[in-house]
This record gives structure tokens, C-alpha cells and sequence, in this order.
């Protein structure tokens, strides 16, 4: 009986040695990405946009971009680009924490894809069920109608 506790010790104490391994673990987020992001990932937390050398956070649904040195948030597009055409630019997914902050290297391995058609699905035009509620704000709303042939600017018409 004795040995048996004793074992029972060694065991217990060689269980609390070990270090933890830590766990990454990603929930599904295809609802929250926007209209305009690409297919095929079921969790994005930034996407890197080199046409405009900015980064969109898909959880607050915030463009990250520099101003004057410094790195701003906005709902909005920054101003010098409220025209750009998110759906027709390439986008580079990044699963990282605060990726704005290796900026330089993003910009050095990624702005190949500056100017070059995306090349890439977007959720809007996917059928796949699973991007069925993917995120829609305004901004999309206004986009879409404003690429609309103009006889066909209607506004609560499903036109398929």
C-alpha cells in the first residue's frame, strides 16, 4: 500500500512538471467577413490590401491604414481612397495579432499584387451555403447599388 501511494506521488507531481502547451484556437468567423473578401476561409482576423496599403480587421469590421505617421481605425475607407473598388482588388489574409505592425514586410511581399486583377471569389458571388449571412454594412450596400447599370438602381428588388 505504501508503494502505491508513493507511485501515486511520483505520477501526481510528474503531471505538474510538464509544461502546459498552449492552444491556439480559432472560432469560425464566415459571417462576419465582409461581401468583398475571398472564398475559402472559415476564419480571417485580418485581410491586407496592397492596392491601398491598408488593412481591414474583420471583428470590428475596421479598415487599419497610416495617417500621418500614425495607424488609424475606421468603419471607413481612408478618405483618400472613399472611391476604391474593394471588390476589385487582391486581398491578403492574416490570421496574426496586430499584423499593421510589420507593415514594411507586408508591403515588401505583398505589393506585387498592387494593380493586378484579384483573381480571387468573393463571398458575394459564392452560392455556397455557408456564406449565406456573411457581413453586410452600408458601405457594401452603397457599393453595389452604385455599380448598378444605372436603369436597374431599384432598392429592395432581389434581382438575380
Amino acid at each position: 500500500m505504501k508503494k502505491l501511494l508513493i507511485s501515486g506521488f511520483v505520477l501526481g507531481m510528474l503531471a505538474f512538471t510538464h509544461p502546459a502547451q498552449a492552444q491556439i484556437q480559432f472560432s469560425i468567423n464566415i459571417g462576419d467577413q465582409p461581401s468583398w473578401g475571398p472564398t475559402g476561409y472559415d476564419h480571417v482576423e485580418y485581410y491586407y490590401i496592397p492596392d491601398i496599403q491598408a488593412y481591414y480587421y474583420v471583428p470590428s469590421h475596421e479598415f487599419v491604414y497610416l495617417n500621418r505617421g500614425h495607424w488609424s481605425f475606421s468603419h471607413e475607407l481612408p478618405p483618400r481612397y472613399h472611391d476604391f473598388d474593394l471588390y476589385h482588388c487582391h486581398k491578403v489574409v492574416m490570421n496574426e495579432p496586430q499584423p499593421y505592425l510589420h507593415y514594411d514586410e507586408h508591403r515588401r511581399d505583398y505589393d506585387h499584387f498592387r494593380g493586378t486583377p484579384p483573381g480571387q471569389e468573393f463571398i458575394r458571388d459564392n452560392h455556397d451555403d455557408r456564406y449565406k449571412w456573411h457581413y453586410h454594412d452600408q458601405h457594401e450596400a452603397d457599393e453595389e447599388w452604385r455599380h448598378r447599370p444605372e436603369g436597374d438602381r431599384h432598392w429592395g428588388e432581389d434581382h438575380h
